[in-house]
């Protein structure tokens, strides 16, 4: 029997399971121009996070983070504190590739039940396979949000490890 391992800290998913990363990849849409503008969106938002980051600039790596993170973690230090404990693979990369966005089911569009009847829609998400600062490899699925300004912001990140040839 496989064991699954996650780790819920701060209302994000530190996960060392594929079993609860598993997704739908779906075309995003049927408008291939949509989904390239879609794709350099994501990577401008999480590219800015990561270099802001790196330059530990917690003001600039938590304006990139959604609404709903911003108000769970109230400062730009305590995300940082978070991230620094808990996210090294994203926090300090030594390469970053990303893969294409995918859709990812979700209850409502916020992953809320009991709104508009339980409904499940859908949500984005960009996999982006880093290598940690430990020189393993990790697959970041960054879960998108679009706040009603029309920004991308990180809504989450789920991490898992992958086997050395998948990286």
């Amino acid at each position: 029997m496989k064991r699954l391992l996650v780790i819920v800290l701060g209302g994000l998913i530190i996960s060392a399971s594929p079993v609860a990363t598993q997704v739908v990849a779906q075309s995003t849409e049927t408008d291939p121009a949509a989904n390239v503008a879609r794709a350099e969106a994501f990577r401008a938002v999480i590219d800015a996070q990561i270099a802001a980051f790196a330059r530990d600039d917690g003001a600039a790596a938590f304006a990139f983070a959604a609404p709903s993170i911003q108000r769970l973690f109230a400062t730009p230090d305590r995300f940082m504190d978070m991230v620094r404990a808990s996210f090294q693979p994203v926090y300090r990369p030594s390469t970053v590739t990303y893969d294409a966005p995918i859709r990812v089911p979700t209850q409502n569009g916020n992953g809320k039940s009991g709104e508009n009847g339980g409904a499940t829609t859908s949500a984005f998400a960009q996999p982006v396979r880093v290598t940690g600062p430990d020189g393993k490899p990790v697959l970041a699925m960054y879960h998108m949000e679009q706040p009603p300004d029309g920004s991308w912001r990180i809504a989450g990140v789920v991490l898992r490890a992958l086997a050395e040839r998948e990286g």
